[in-house]
């Protein structure tokens, strides 16, 4: 994702000033082709740029970038723009804007509703949380980067939205794949199973991004299994503190769960069809 919105960026006339990511070989190789620095600390990115986009995978990883120990992006971060990207728990992302505070930084939670080719093509659903004046600050670059660009709330706000979200894509998954499922085992043509769910209460925009891969079996990974597990079990956690068992939601993440168990995890969500579907996997069907 991150190195998608780059590229856009790069292709709208900003002057991408340089890239960072664990793996070093992957920020070589995009810096190479953005014609920017490769950093080697994140001290530096934030040395050499005005506005630094992150986009990382969980709560851990967002703690460690903004207040590791020595090297982290708050160094020298006075006047600096931070806009965060990933989907982690909301309260993240509220003590990071009191760690940026302290460092005279301003930090915008920007949300993606959105996948892989959308980063590339500047069509991503952004919902963005925090300051207005950084929202502000901010908008003329997110504009670029998303169709949609909404202002939900102070910080964290976005982040309870994203969860809903996800939560709700991540049902709506599972539902797909188990219909797919059923309709596999009474010997139906999914292509015709798939074009009635279209025209009826079973359409949704899962089934048009994940409905032929869970009939061709293409998992190709643009948003994991492992991703969404960890998705849900954000908004799992929301409902837990204010009082709310949601059980739909909790089935999804324990099917998710299993998928991590069984070595699925790094597979695309569509996935989830390879325990439902019979005979595909060596646990598909236990349960029917």
């Amino acid at each position: 994702m991150g190195a998608n919105m780059a590229r856009r960026l790069k292709d709208r006339q900003f002057h991408i000033t340089a890239v960072y990511d664990t793996n070093r070989a992957v920020a070589t190789s995009l810096a190479a082709e953005l014609g920017c620095a490769a950093a080697q600390d994140l001290s530096e990115v934030t040395a050499q740029s005005d506005a630094i986009f992150t986009v990382v995978t969980d709560d851990s990883a967002m703690r460690q970038i903004f207040g590791g120990t020595g090297d982290n992006l708050l160094v020298n971060a006075r006047g600096k723009l931070f806009v965060n990207c990933a989907t982690i728990s909301p309260q993240v992302h509220i003590d990071v804007e009191k760690l940026a505070e302290k460092a005279g930084a301003q930090t915008l939670e920007a949300c993606m509703a959105s996948s892989i080719p959308q980063a590339r093509e500047g069509k991503l659903y952004l919902m963005c949380g925090g300051k207005e004046e950084a929202f502000h600050k901010a908008e003329p670059i997110l504009k670029e980067l998303g169709s949609v660009v909404r202002f939900i709330g102070k910080a964290g706000e976005a982040a309870k939205v994203k969860a809903l979200v996800n939560m709700v894509m991540n049902i709506n998954t599972a539902a797909l794949a188990e219909g797919l499922a059923l309709g596999a085992a009474l010997g139906f043509d999914l292509e015709m199973l798939r074009k009635v769910f279209s025209q009826t209460g079973a359409n949704s925009r899962v089934l048009e991004t994940d409905g032929e891969d869970m009939q061709n079996r293409e998992h190709t990974c643009f948003f994991s299994a492992a991703h969404a597990a960890k998705d849900s079990g954000i908004a799992l956690d929301l409902a837990r503190s204010l009082g709310l068992d949601l059980p739909l939601a909790r089935a999804t993440k324990e099917q998710y769960d299993r998928m991590i168990a069984e070595g699925l995890g790094e597979r695309d969500k569509s996935g989830i069809a390879e325990l439902t579907f019979k005979d595909r996997h060596k646990h598909s069907g236990d349960r029917v």
